[in-house]
Formats: structure tokens, sequence, C-alpha cells
């Protein structure tokens, strides 16, 4: 039985070209980026190209990309790096309930540093409000943080009229765009964005890398001790070939972005109508409509996510009750826990499917198949 894969949104495949762009980077590349010698400008052309890339990718100067090694390291550094450099001006910081962990546990841990956090919520259609943002503002306010798009079920988060809002205020504005970036098209500057993350390996380049947007001007607290690298941001060799396979993914994310869109799509209509038609009984968790057509997050009434996950699992479907980063955990989804209430059978029941460059129709519909074989059985 051939596996499929539908987690794209943990991680996904290296692209062919992203492998093919990193293999003489590792194989002739192994000069310092700081040093002056012909060995280290080698290395350091490497880097200058792909800042240049990858800021013209969302609108922004090259001066203002700070490589990171990936998504947690970038979120982290903006939202506790901010905080830091900025508190003499204010203690309160505005988050969401339904954040990525790394988001979370960061403004968490400025809580234990006494900054006042304020944790909006959402309703079931997992949508923050723009008017519970305007409410919880105040003069005190230092930091925004809110995902474009939630990594459990897709939903995409009204930015763009947050950045409106703000933009008559003091505060900075963080957003985590590990699941918008190379899907959906990004301006820092039409969003109003201070502050950008983003990872490799989600669009299709190597894991470990990632980077994070950063307004000129922004004073940000280093939250690592060492070298001046990244101007001063963040110390650290660079990883040199594996910047190089971020530069080319977000290349072919930009070059493919309108074809990926339609084709994620076409899966996600694809999986689901074949679910309908093999009579499944099923509940899509948030509004289908305003996700990203990668992901779609399914609740499976009579059911539970570890049963649900082990027999996908040995049916060779690969997909996951939520974020990677607690796949480990039987808790309820804290992100369906803020939509629906503690008690909900969706926080319990619920599986997110996510598609990408390891997919096509004919797998998506066999893998539609699969599931509703088990969800049928299980839920008897």
């Amino acid at each position: 039985m051939e596996p499929i894969y539908l987690d794209h949104a943990a991680t996904t495949p290296v692209h062919p070209e992203v492998t093919k762009s990193m293999v003489p980077v590792l194989e002739e590349v192994f000069g310092n980026p700081s040093s002056v010698h012909h060995f280290g400008r080698k290395a350091r052309q490497i880097i200058d190209e792909a800042r240049r890339v990858i800021a013209g990718s969302i609108g922004a100067n090259e001066k203002e990309i700070v490589f990171t090694s990936g998504g947690t390291e970038a979120d982290n550094l903006a939202i506790v790096g901010t905080a830091l450099a900025n508190q003499s001006r204010g203690m309160h910081v505005i988050t969401t309930e339904i954040e990525h962990h790394a988001t979370l546990h960061a403004v968490e841990h400025l809580e234990k540093q006494g900054f006042d956090i304020t944790y909006l919520p959402v309703g079931p259609e997992g949508k923050i409000s723009v008017s519970d943002l305007q409410s919880a503002l105040r003069e005190d306010t230092i930091l925004v943080s809110i995902m474009a798009v939630n990594n459990e079920t897709g939903m995409i988060q009204p930015i763009k009229e947050i950045g409106e809002v703000l933009k008559d205020h003091s505060a900075y504005f963080h957003t985590d765009a590990v699941q918008a970036y190379g899907l959906l098209d990004i301006s820092v500057d039409d969003w109003n964005v201070d502050l950008l993350a983003a990872s490799s390996h989600k669009i299709n380049g190597p894991k470990g890398g990632g980077f994070l947007y950063m307004r000129d001007g922004i004073q940000v607290t280093a939250l690592q001790y060492g070298g001046e690298q990244e101007r001063k941001r963040r110390p650290g060799t660079e990883n040199v070939a594996g910047i190089k396979g971020l530069q080319r993914a977000v290349e072919l994310a930009v070059e493919q972005r309108a074809n990926r869109q339609q084709e994620y799509a076409e899966f996600k209509k694809a999986f689901l109508q074949k679910l309908e038609q093999e009579k499944v009984s099923f509940t899509v968790n948030g509004i289908e409509l305003e996700t990203v057509p990668a992901i779609v997050n399914i609740s499976f009434p009579g059911t539970n996510v570890e049963a649900l996950l082990t027999n996908f699992d040995l049916s060779g479907v690969a997909a996951s009750s939520g974020s990677a980063c607690t796949a480990g955990s039987i808790e309820p989804s804290h992100v369906l826990s803020a939509m629906f209430g503690k008690g909900d059978d969706r926080t319990v029941n619920s599986i997110r499917f996510s598609f990408g460059l390891a997919n096509t129709k004919e797998n998506v519909e066999e893998a539609a198949e699969r599931v509703a074989s088990i969800v049928k059985r299980l839920a008897k």
C-alpha cells in the first residue's frame, strides 16, 4: 500500500530544485561569510543574493531581513526581543488564543517578566474580531502579535484590517506568517506589519532555516550573544547552504503561487467530495471559503483523535491533530478549544489534512477513501 502524505502544514518535502541549488554550495563554498578573503566573500555573495530575493518577495528592503533557524526563532526574536527593547514605553502586549506555541510560549515568558498580556478570543469560525483588538488597545500597548494564517484550521486572519487600525497607534505589529508565506501574496507595506516571521521547511525548503522581517528603525534586543552577524541582531555563523535552499524555495513559491493555490484548492475539493460520496459524517472547522487552500480541519463525530491517527497511519495516510510541535500531546487542541469551548467534542475528534508537493488528485482521492473507511468503522 502506497503511503500518502497529507501533513504539509507540519513540514513539506524539499523541492528537487532546492536540493539541486544547495549541492554546489555544500561541495564548493565552505568559507566563513564573515571572513574578508576570497572564500569568505564567495559565501557572503550567496547570502546577500538570497537576502535580496527574499526581501523582494514581500516588498521589503534587504537590510530588513534577518536569517534565523526557522519560524520559532523568528517569532521569539520578534516578540521577546521587541518587548524587552521597548519596555520603557509600556508593558502591554496583545496576542490571540489561537497562536502557534512559538508565540504563546514567548508571551508566557514575557508574563513571567512582568508584562501584561491580552489574549484575544475567537468565535466558532476561528477568526479574531478587529473590534476586539480596538477595545484591547491601550496607551501602554507596545506590541500586537497576530498570526496571518492559523496552522491548525487554515483560517486567514484579518491582517490588513488590523494593520489599518494600528497605523494610528505606536504599538509594533508582528505577524507569524509561517503558514501564509508562499501561498498568499504578501506586502509588508500593504499589511502595515513591522515584523514578519517565515519558515523554510513550510515552502519546500530545508529544515533549520527561516527569516524575520524587521522594519527599519525598530529596536529589538538580541536574544543570543556572540558575533556581529545579521547586523548584531542574530549572532552565529550563517547556514550558507540552507540560506541558498531557502532562496530557491522562495523563487519557486513566487513563480508557482497561482498554480499552487489552484491545485491545492482542487485537492481540498476532491478530498471533501470523496468523503461526501462515501457518506461519512463530518464537518469542516472554520469557514472553508476563508481558509488557505492547503489546509482543512475536519471533525468526525463519534470518534477520537488517537484512534483516528493510529488507524490512518496503519492505512498509510499521514495526517495530524494539529501543530506538529505538540504531536506527542494528547491534550485537546487549544485552537479548537478557543473556537468551540473546552468541553466540545470537536476538540478531541478533529483532524488536520494539508496538501502540497507530495500530492496528486489521485492520491488525495485514494487517501479520502481510506479515511472514509476508517471513520465509518470507528464511528459505529
